[in-house]
């Protein structure tokens, strides 16, 4: 048996160090690169197209240097994110739940857990908008869709469909190109990117909180640390989930500008939107008669893929705050406050949906509520991120410090001032 076991080929296999060296690299990439990537097409979903078409057809280009603003928030907190996940070994939630009083975690879960149930919602009042276009009633889809969506995650497999839903969110690189084919003012989009530009208007905020909202979604942070987690990450892979979740916010926005411009560029200056329809509109220089085709392919495959990614982060992050068992490979007898909260959150996601609403006004609004939450998650992140008695070295930097509370105070201003108009409004004051 011993000169069996000594004659393994080990020889050849250690010779080409560099090479085996090269081959681990690529084996750690693949296996940490991916929650960057999900959660910006998990953010480029129906309320996400909707928020962005929204902002090009009534603002035009009004609010693009906005948006590189956002994105720089969107980088630096995702950063923080994984970084929290890659030093400490545990999501979000658990750290908030052993680093915060029990009445602050409860803060933080209602708020997730609120926001998320609004995001549920509007991804299935996106699929019944996409199907709509196609001539299929809402009431013949959503069911079979929330159906679908929940037994993918209890009794499939989550990753397999995953890539099903990233493949036919792909659909929307087609913004890119008619925001090309659109011949926009590339002078005022230059412009815009570079001189900042803001209206005192009760409109314009309300659609900046938005833009803030789906772009920087608070669930976003808690699926990106425990994204991490889940890959068994340690710290030495931080450079690397750092290039992840780096690339991962300047791709989802990237995609976001293209929609604003390629919208701005065909139908801007005509006002909100009123339906899936118009939105489609943008697609046109590219797919012609076939763009509202497109345009649903599109909104159906990142509905799909939100649908399911949202509600798992906010039971996952739940589950990891209240300490008990969290997994899509246990049963309903083994977790289920986890899975629980799932099929919850899809019941009423899918219920809510299918209720006589305003589809455009539902994705916007959805936005707003999000863009109001996400200061008080971040506070929690930027707390976390700040304590060297949890982080040591890792935290952030005295620089990184200003420049994220700065980041903070921005986004919990801006959310003020639309929480003044909206109460001023009601006494007939805004």
């Amino acid at each position: 048996m011993t000169p069996e076991l000594d004659t393994t080929p080990a020889q050849p296999a250690a010779v080409p160090v560099t090479r085996r060296r090269g081959l681990g690299r690529l084996a750690v990439i693949a296996a940490i690169a991916g929650p960057g990537l999900v959660a910006a097409n998990a953010g480029n979903d129906a309320a996400g197209i909707a928020t962005y078409a929204s902002a090009g057809s009534q603002f035009t280009y009004g609010t693009l240097f906005f948006m590189v603003l956002v994105t720089i928030a969107l980088v630096m907190v995702q950063e923080m994110a994984v970084r929290l996940g890659a030093h400490t070994g545990k999501g979000l939630g658990a750290l908030i739940r052993e680093q915060f009083s029990l009445r602050l975690t409860a803060l933080a879960v209602f708020c997730l857990l609120l926001a998320n149930t609004g995001l549920v919602v509007s991804e299935f009042a996106g699929i019944g908008a996409a199907f709509e276009l196609l001539g299929v009633p809402k009431w013949a889809v959503i069911p079979p869709a929330a159906i679908l969506l929940w037994s993918l995650v209890l009794f499939g497999s989550y990753r397999w469909a995953e890539r099903i839903f990233l493949l036919m969110s792909l659909a929307f690189f087609a913004y890119p190109i008619a925001m090309i084919l659109g011949h926009p003012h590339w002078g005022e989009v230059g412009k815009h990117l570079i001189v900042p530009h803001m209206e005192p208007s009760k409109d314009f905020i309300l659609l900046a909180v938005a833009l803030i909202g789906t772009t920087v979604s608070p669930y976003m942070q808690f699926y990106a640390a425990a994204g991490v987690v889940d890959r068994g990450a340690k710290p030495e892979d931080y450079r690397l989930i750092k290039l992840d979740a780096v690339l991962g916010a300047v791709f989802a926005c990237t995609i976001s500008l293209t929609i604003i411009i390629a919208t701005a560029a065909v139908i801007g200056g005509t006002g909100p939107l009123n339906s899936a329809a118009q939105a489609a509109e943008a697609l046109k220089p590219v797919a012609g008669q076939n763009a509202e085709l497109l345009f649903a392919l599109g909104l159906i495959g990142a509905s799909a893929l939100a649908g399911a990614v949202v509600p798992l982060s906010a039971s996952y992050a739940i589950g990891e705050a209240a300490g008990v068992e969290r997994s899509v490979s246990r049963s309903f007898r083994d977790a289920p406050l986890f899975l629980g909260l799932f099929t919850a959150q899809i019941v009423l996601g899918a219920v809510v949906a299918m209720t006589p609403v305003d589809v455009i006004q539902l994705l916007i609004g959805t936005q707003v509520l999000q863009g109001l939450i996400s200061p008080i998650v971040l506070v929690y992140l930027l707390v976390l991120t700040n304590r060297r008695s949890l982080l040591g070295a890792a935290a952030n930097s005295p620089r990184y410090r200003i420049a994220a509370t700065t980041v903070v105070v921005g986004v919990a201003g801006m959310s003020t001032i639309l929480l003044v108009q909206t109460v001023l409004g009601w006494f007939g004051l805004g």
